[in-house]
């Protein structure tokens, strides 16, 4: 088979199947929304709604955007939906300002507190009342500094049209519909444990619908579903008009790879109430920045969410099931759209199934060809395994070599080049992995098939894939995974091809016929692995440039690429043998590795860019720091000042001291070995994500605080021979809406109770405790208490306790010092800064 006819039909023909997968990613209603009657879902209302959210600007927890103005629209809006709703339904409205603290094991474990914070619930119920009900829930407020448009006001806007369209229908629902209006997501998922855990209407609810965002408009993703309850996916699978939804996600998400999570973990752990998650992903790079705007977000994409959550919510509301929900509670669910036109979903039980009998079926396959004939059956299994060997082999060489690569381009200081220019990436490392693995084959034809027959080794390299595709198969159907229906895609239908055009493999001059029907056999894996890979791009890719400056985002995306590399080409490998050179396309694929490596490492691609029509903005944080640190006494024994900068990404801030000169004059923040994480006032739990800690060393002038803590021993409360168990009461009678408090037990001693969560104190990563406190406006002060066990003799104390309070709004967030260094940060920065205090006691 010469390389001139086998290597551009096989590019055009995956540039084909990109191209065909691209345009379904980006498959929108092609024409403007039609006037909408009174049963249709209006996308123009529903923008209306979501500009007047977002013109309200940054919607903090505490602060009065969130709390007065944004409540003070939804309600507004909610009772003018009430005066037009028809008499068919009943209307109730009500306002929960939740207190509540609850632990959680996101960001390596944490407790969280909060106090007064507000909820927007409405319930549309039948006029004769309902028993049951079905729950959808958005969050209204943003983090600090944001319009948050798709985080997550868009949702809340479909809410309200999905409310206006179900009210003023003549037809009466057979349940209940209540719409959560939240106020404190982006507080690690507050608001939603105050509803469900203490509202009277949270015992109707029998699932939920979680409307989110982890990117600005697109296509909205069914990412999780359940737990179990396999009767909710084919709820959607039936009712969505515009399905988009996959059971990879779900367990990618699950995995915790994702530094993220949204309220339905709350429903399913605190709730135990199934249901299903739904996100926008496009254009992550500018989720939870200023650029998360309304007019970024189509109004196409409004009316595709509005048209699948109202005809998913109106199924639910109307099903017998719902009632019934926990009748059809058992098993899981494998669930996948096809090219965003329609979902498979069958029972994972059957799924079990039909993975094992697609395996036997390959596996019996293999050995009737090995058996074949019988006295050559050893040769046979020899030359499989020798294959199979060959295959795995050329796959780690090429991971190591590409990742090699990822990691040289780190250490050169050019990570994310590919961050706005994501076709460096696939020119980078996607050639680096081809070229690898073709060269591997390539030798291994010259060293050991010297001589040998072509068909035969293009034969024996498809059955080594085949073998491959089958035990992996047999071994994610084993962990219970419902991703494995990829392998059995990659198993079922190359076996067909080849079972099909058998003749074809065994007949010299099977050149252009041959590629072509076996291409038209590979269509469906191909085509769909093509789709998926476009899928885990768009959310991971974005993902890398908030990750931290631990992770080597180079090292992770060439991971993946490797990965996809290796996947599309397994039955591709045999081509290697039956081509007569691959010398062109090994020439062709090094000569672009190499130019674009030299173009790297020159710094032509700038990561980050500010263009308006499509930025990619990098995240730099900033904390104006008053720090400290008390003795035994309560006496001051230590004080700084400062502003704390990180970078959200690997790169840190060396992108930006070219622009900031005096940043290379700052010292890196000792860590004070004595105080719970290094005495830095983290927000969250996140120290473990971040390289580098820097302040500028100058002084600055003195913030306006009204954060105090008192205290008082309540004493022992018991002893042993060598231990003694001591409880404090805790009081922090003023402060800011946002306050971290930090424990870490001194040497001996033990937190063993406490008041917060569940009385369990739970650990974060590195051993220190962190409690995570918020509150509404009008809160009363925080009262808590702890108890440890401790050696009788302690003269150095028992525990360090540590309190932080963030101004993230109002006339204390930005000091003039932080405001002048804002000003001079490059537009292509995305930049938060808020002021803070920190009190360090020791007892």
């Amino acid at each position: 088979l010469p390389e001139a006819r086998g290597a551009p039909l096989v590019l055009l023909y995956l540039l084909g199947l990109r191209a065909l997968a691209q345009v379904s990613h980006r498959q929108l209603l092609s024409h403007p929304p039609a006037a909408a009657g009174p049963r249709d879902f209006s996308a123009v209302r529903a923008r209306g709604y979501l500009d007047n959210i977002t013109a309200i600007g940054p919607r903090t927890v505490g602060s009065p955007a969130n709390e007065v103005l944004a409540v003070n629209y939804l309600l507004e809006q909610i009772r003018g939906i009430e005066r037009e709703s028809t008499d068919a339904h009943k209307i109730s409205v009500d306002i929960q300002r939740p207190t509540g603290s609850f632990s959680i094991d996101f960001l390596g474990g944490f407790t969280s507190y909060y106090a007064n914070i507000t909820n927007v619930v409405v319930k549309l119920e039948p006029r004769d009342g309902a028993e049951h009900a079905v729950l959808s829930n958005c969050h209204f407020d943003s983090v600090p500094n944001t319009p948050g448009a798709s985080d997550d006001a868009v949702s809340c806007a479909v809410m309200l049209e999905i409310l206006n369209t179900l009210s003023k229908s003549s037809e009466s629902l057979q349940h209940a519909v209540i719409f959560l209006f939240n106020g404190a997501e982006e507080n690690i998922l507050q608001a939603s444990h105050g509803f469900i855990t203490q509202h009277e209407w949270a015992k109707l609810i029998r699932a939920f619908i979680n409307l989110e965002a982890a990117g600005v408009g697109g296509k909205e993703l069914v990412f999780q579903t359940g737990p179990e309850n396999p009767w909710l996916v084919q709820a959607y699978v039936v009712a969505a008009k515009h399905p988009f939804a996959s059971v990879v996600a779900q367990e990618i998400f699950q995995s915790g790879i994702i530094p993220a999570d949204t309220d339905f973990r709350i429903y399913r752990d605190f709730g135990n109430v199934p249901g299903i998650d739904l996100a926008f992903i496009e254009n992550g790079y500018i989720y939870h920045t200023k650029y998360d705007t309304s007019d970024r977000i189509l109004t196409d994409s409004i009316q595709r969410a509005g048209d699948n959550i109202l005809a998913v919510l109106k199924y639910l509301a109307t099903s017998e099931k719902l009632a019934k929900s926990f009748e059809y509670r058992h098993g899981n669910v494998v669930f996948f759209d096809i090219l965003g036109l329609f979902v498979l979903a069958y029972p994972a039980r059957v799924g079990i199934i039909m993975n094992y009998i697609t395996a036997a079926i390959a596996f019996f396959y293999l050995s009737k060809k090995v058996l074949h004939p019988k006295p050559r059956a050893v040769h046979n299994l020899k030359k499989l395994f020798t294959a199979f060997g060959l295959t795995l082999t050329s796959w780690v060489c090429t991971l190591v070599a590409v990742l090699i690569v990822a990691a040289f381009v780190s250490i050169m200081g050019r990570a994310l080049s590919w961050y706005t220019h994501f076709y460096v990436s696939v020119s980078l490392y996607g050639t680096a992995a081809a070229a690898k693995l073709i060269l591997v084959h390539v030798l291994a034809k010259k060293l050991f098939y010297k001589n040998m027959n072509e068909q035969y080794l293009g034969d024996v390299f498809f059955d080594a894939s085949l073998m491959i595709w089958s035990i992996a198969l047999a071994l994610m159907t084993k962990m219970g995974l419902c991703s494995a229906f990829i392998c059995m895609l990659w198993v079922a239908f190359p076996l067909l091809t080849k079972l099909m055009i058998h003749k074809e493999f065994s007949q010299k001059g099977a050149t252009i016929k041959f590629i072509v029907m076996y291409m038209l056999g590979m269509f469906v894996p191909y085509l769909y692995m093509l789709y998926l890979s476009w899928t885990v791009f768009e959310m991971f890719t974005p993902v890398m440039g908030r990750s931290g400056s631990e992770i080597p985002p180079d090292v992770v995306l060439a991971g993946f690429i490797v990965i996809f590399t290796m996947i599309l080409s397994s039955y591709f490998i045999n081509f290697i043998y039956l081509v007569k050179s691959t010398k062109t396309t090994l020439i062709t694929l090094t000569t672009v590795f190499v130019v674009t490596l030299i173009l790297v490492c020159s710094g032509i691609f700038f990561p980050y860019s500010s263009d308006a029509t499509n930025p990619r903005p990098k995240r730099v944080f900033l904390q104006h720091t008053i720090r400290r640190f008390h003795d035994l006494d309560g006496n001051v024994v230590k004080s700084d000042s400062g502003i704390w900068i990180n970078g959200f990404d690997y790169n840190g801030i060396s992108h930006i001291t070219p622009h900031v000169p005096e940043i290379n004059d700052t010292i890196r923040t000792p860590c004070e070995e004595q105080a719970p994480f290094c005495g830095l006032p983290w927000i969250l739990p996140v120290h473990f994500m971040f390289r580098l800690r820097r302040h500028f060393c100058h002084a600055l002038g003195a913030m306006n605080s009204n954060t105090r803590m008192t205290w008082h021993s309540v004493g022992k409360l018991g002893s042993s021979a060598s231990a003694c168990w001591c409880m404090w009461h805790m009081s922090v009678p003023a402060g800011p809406s946002h306050m971290s408090l930090y424990v870490r037990p001194r040497a001996g001693a033990a937190l063993s109770r406490w008041s917060l969560g569940d009385g369990v104190p739970v650990t974060s990563l590195g051993g220190d405790y962190f409690v995570f406190y918020s509150r509404g406006l009008h809160a009363a002060p925080w009262h808590f208490w702890v108890e440890l066990t401790a050696p009788e003799k302690h003269s150095d104390g028992i525990v360090s306790l540590a309190v932080a309070a963030h101004y993230f709004f109002g006339e204390d967030q930005k000091s003039p010092q932080l405001s002048a260094l804002l000003e001079r940060l490059p537009n292509w920065t995305f930049s938060s800064g808020w002021s803070c205090t920190y009190d360090l006691f020791i007892f």
